[in-house]
């Protein structure tokens, strides 16, 4: 199977009402030593045939975000990153840091959307002592952190519009204020922010700030959805067993090319993200050298069959969906009546009764 990085970091920020500037969670700073270990190649990455700072894939999609981070990288100019959750902009993130003059500095993450908006403010710009009950410390927020490094704020678009004016300001003029404090710090932080939402109907709805949304657009980026990259599946998928068996003592090394074609026509909404922790279920279910995959499992909610109104119509639905799953093969160890508990007669028979019928081409006996 193949080579380079794909290891998605586990990502949301940690808070303690009462931390010190040393009780940062230790996932949300990505260090330089840290950054040096993260990007050696891993025995399961020496195999994948394409990827670029553990982006895998080979579609016009990818390349076209590629070109996109060597563009930007070498420059200090504000990112911002769309797409949906689970494309992986976290990865991208850090692959504009990596690339960066900054890449010797710290690399900060931090989830505006995990923390309650009344402690957003304390931290990301932190809180001198006495700032609000239980400040018994002063603690440095994420601003001062990434000092001279790179800040990824991810989920953007959760920042209320309050505390707005002085994200705006610390972009504009790179200063600011701890909570409850009067000094002026002044910071040198490159910033690269993501979110999920379209942060142009939100400045259209008054959520949004467009003064601050037009500093944060500086240079775009889209994440593609994994549906829009299809090409990529085979190759994500490889390098996910291949880490997962490797994490598990197994050895699997093969994927039918029918299993890998229903896993490239499903439309993943929860894009890489939920192809990553479907596979992971898959070489856990997995005894013997060839993946299982549970296909019962991808079940899109576009896909799902409309509610039956009569034992009929319930008994007909669940068939027909059977018949598509196995591409109407009724007999054999894999089709139709061995997935319904059927002798392939009975099955025959139900079909009949019931006026189902394939599409296009005769029933695969």
């Amino acid at each position: 199977m193949a080579s380079a990085v794909y290891s998605p970091q586990s990502s949301l920020a940690r808070w303690f009402e009462e931390a010190t500037a040393q009780e940062v969670a230790p996932s949300e700073i990505v260090r330089p030593q840290d950054l040096a270990e993260e990007t050696d190649a891993s025995p399961a990455e020496e195999s994948i045939p394409r990827a670029f700072e553990g982006m895998i894939g080979a579609s016009q999609a990818l390349t076209r975000v590629i070109t996109h981070v060597k563009t930007v990288a070498p420059t200090d100019s504000t990112v911002l990153l769309e797409g949906e959750t689970g494309t992986g902009k976290e990865l991208v993130s850090r692959a504009i840091h990596t690339l960066s003059q900054r890449r010797g500095r710290n690399f900060v993450k931090f989830n505006c959307a995990a923390i309650p908006s009344g402690l957003l403010e304390s931290e990301l710009f932190g809180h001198e002592r006495g700032a609000f009950t239980g400040a018994t410390t002063r603690k440095l927020g994420r601003f001062d952190l990434a000092d001279r490094g790179t800040l990824f704020l991810d989920e953007v678009g959760e920042i209320p519009l309050e505390l707005q004016p002085k994200l705006l300001r610390v972009l504009q003029e790179q200063e600011f204020e701890r909570l409850g404090g009067t000094q002026t710090q002044q910071v040198n932080v490159r910033l690269v922010a993501a979110t999920n939402r379209n942060l142009t109907q939100m400045v259209s709805a008054k959520e949004f700030r467009d003064d601050l949304y037009f500093r944060l657009n500086v240079f775009p980026i889209v994440i593609p959805p994994l549906r829009e990259r299809r090409e990529d599946i085979p190759l994500l998928v490889e390098f996910f067993v291949q880490e997962f068996s490797q994490r598990m003592n197994k050895q699997i090394d093969t994927v039918l090319a029918s299993t890998m074609q229903q896993l490239t026509n499903y439309s993943w909404p929860g894009n890489i993200r939920e192809l990553q922790n479907f596979i992971e279920r898959a070489v856990i279910l997995t005894s013997g050298s060839t993946l299982w995959v549970p296909l019962d499992d991808l079940k899109s909610p576009i896909e799902a069959e409309p509610a039956a109104t009569t034992l009929k119509e319930a008994e007909s639905g669940h068939i027909l969906k059977i018949l598509r799953e196995t591409h109407w093969v009724v007999g054999g160890p894999r089709g139709a009546a061995a997935r319904l508990g059927l002798k392939r007669t009975t099955l025959m028979g139900k079909i009949r009764r019931l006026g189902l019928s394939r599409p296009d081409p005769q029933l695969a006996m």
